[in-house]
């Protein structure tokens, strides 16, 4: 009863604020009329304890007809609310509309109308709202609010319509210099929503032709980035040209990443900390690249430089982002573990402390272990770890799966690959995995029906298209299916390095050694790689370019040592670079 009656106080304070100061566009009441508010708090009274009682129907016009008496604007609401908990869509439409017909200058009561039309789907009555939801805003807004705009149909369920009522919505601010580039970008995001990918590259292009400066066509290029709309990356890149803001440049660089174009997305990366270096994400980015590409000193500083960022932000007052921290902790304790310094790694990992990083920590102590020759200890350490979420289990498996590798127990790490995927078969990265170790064991025809079954279940997997086509040419066996597989992968991901590597192969197999160290070449600047290296490095030899394939192959072994592909290869051919 208490949590009911408090509502009542609040409703006569609005009830009073009213009559104290009545809005300009309802008439004053006269002050000396004190058998009015007596009156109202009765009607307000009875109306909510109409509505607790389940009476919803008597009570919203109680509160309606108050709202309209007072002109105040929490009545309104309120009169809303209870039409909404009820399930009256028409009477909160009612509702609101009284109050924007009494007040309309509110954008709160225009946006109350905007909301309940899009609710009640009823989307070719929304023009009118969305045109008066800009012109409410102030000047300095005007741009923000216009790009906002999709945001009201983001539950709508018809998106091709929301399309063209935000259109019309938006008709003379598309042709004005100062509104055009915002508006586009609100159209192109509708567009989008509308599964109009065309027309919202159109929009983007369109946009940026209004405003090259603005970043809203930009976002949205972005958004639309792909190899099959190669216009979308122009527009960033244009973009890109001025003075960008350091978000967008961070995010073209993420999508790059996607792309598994790191050498680029490492390019932009390191203009964001050259052209701002207290900006502390770009660090960690640029670290975990340089850790992949194996370059440990320069990692290390950049994860270092992270950390006394965000130590600076601490002592500012600044909220740590734990998960973040975590992963530099990770990659720095990974350098550590590489340097086969395991007391500095487990100091790194001491720093963790989120638990929801609890399971990739103990792994990482678990390959620490391994690499002691403790893997025994080190798959007990992981098979004990507890399993909060599903994405925890699968850590733990993809953690204990890639220590067997690393220790070279293929047939164990096949074993527990297949028990997997007996029992999620549509977990096609697991069956892929489970085809390059059967490879890996000379099982060469189980590999390829596990290639040939994500093919077939599976069309856009493209690692598969590459890892059997790459097979047949390391092989020399049916070089011409090799092609057409790699091909195929590669209209997938045409920017990948490592496919154009396998094509490379494939050509060199083929005899075509000039366009093998085209190719390669190009792979090899794209993603300096042990493997790569390994190719490149036996083209350049048989070419008789001797010293060149010696200076790739050192490089490569900078990058990895260990790698399988280069130490065999310099052992095949009987080289000591």
């Amino acid at each position: 009863m208490f949590s009911r009656l408090r509502l009542l106080p609040l409703l006569l304070t609005a009830v009073l604020t009213a009559h104290a100061q009545p809005p300009a566009s309802v008439p004053a009441t006269p002050p000396a009329n004190s058998a009015l508010d007596g009156e109202l708090f009765y009607q307000l009274m009875v109306g909510e304890l109409s509505t607790q009682r389940g009476e919803a129907g008597a009570g919203y016009s109680l509160i309606l007809d108050a709202a309209r008496k007072t002109g105040d604007a929490r009545l309104y609401q309120r009169a809303i609310d209870i039409a909404l908990q009820s399930r009256a869509g028409d009477s909160a439409l009612q509702a609101a509309r009284a109050w924007k017909q009494a007040q309309p200058g509110s954008r709160d009561a225009n946006r109350y109308v905007l909301q309940i039309l899009i609710g009640l789907n009823h989307l070719n009555e929304t023009v009118e709202p969305l045109k008066r939801e800009i012109t409410l805003a102030d000047a300095k807004d005007r741009t923000l609010t216009i790009t906002t705009l999709p945001r009201y149909f983001a539950r709508s369920s018809d998106k091709k319509l929301a399309t063209e009522m935000l259109e019309q919505a938006l008709a003379e601010y598309l042709t004005n210099p100062g509104t055009g580039a915002a508006a586009w970008s609100a159209v192109g995001r509708m567009r989008l929503e509308n599964q109009d990918s065309a027309g919202a590259l159109e929009a983007a292009r369109r946009g940026q032709a209004m405003d090259a400066r603005t970043e809203g066509p930009a976002l949205l290029a972005l958004a639309l980035m792909s190899p099959q709309r190669p216009g979308a990356e122009a527009i960033v890149r244009k973009y890109l040209e001025g003075r960008p803001l350091v978000e967008v440049r961070l995010a073209y660089a993420r999508a790059l990443l996607d792309a598994q174009r790191y050498a680029e997305a490492g390019s932009q990366i390191q203009i964001v900390t050259s052209e701002k270096p207290d900006y502390a994400e770009a660090w960690l980015i640029r670290g975990t690249l340089e850790l992949q590409d194996n370059r440990f000193d320069s990692a290390e500083r950049s994860l270092k430089q992270f950390l006394e960022l965000m130590q600076s932000r601490r002592g500012n007052g600044v909220e740590e982002p734990s998960r973040a921290l975590a992963q530099a902790y990770l990659s720095l304790a990974q350098i550590a573990e590489q340097r086969k310094d395991y007391k500095m790694a487990e100091s790194w990992l001491g720093k963790i402390s989120s638990p929801e990083d609890l399971v990739r920590t103990q792994s990482r102590r678990a390959g620490i272990l391994a690499r002691q020759g403790r893997i025994d200890e080190a798959r007990e350490l992981i098979r004990n770890l507890p399993e909060r979420t599903p994405a925890d289990a699968r850590v733990k498996l993809s953690s204990e799966i890639q220590l067997l590798r690393d220790n070279k127990l293929y047939s164990q790490a096949y074993d527990l690959l297949a028990e997997a995927t007996q029992r999620d078969p549509k977990d096609y990265d697991l069956v892929y995995d489970q085809a390059t170790l059967a490879e890996k064991l000379g099982r060469t025809d189980e590999m390829e029906k596990l290639l040939r079954r994500i093919i077939a279940e599976k069309p856009q997997y493209h690692h598969a298209y590459n890892a059997l086509g790459y097979s047949f040419a390391d092989r020399s066996v049916r070089l011409g299916e090799a092609r057409q597989l790699i091909l195929k992968a590669l209209e997938f991901a045409p920017d990948d390095p490592f496919i154009s590597d396998s094509l490379g192969w494939v050509e060199f197999r083929e005899g075509n050694k000039p366009e093998a160290l085209r190719v390669l070449q190009q792979a090899y600047r794209t993603r300096p790689d042990a493997e790569i290296a390994a190719h490149l490095g036996e083209v350049l030899w048989s070419m008789g370019q001797r010293e060149q394939a010696l200076s790739v192959w050192r490089e490569g072994l900078q990058l990895n040592a260990e790698n399988e592909t280069l130490v065999e290869t310099l052992k095949r051919l009987r080289v000591k670079p």
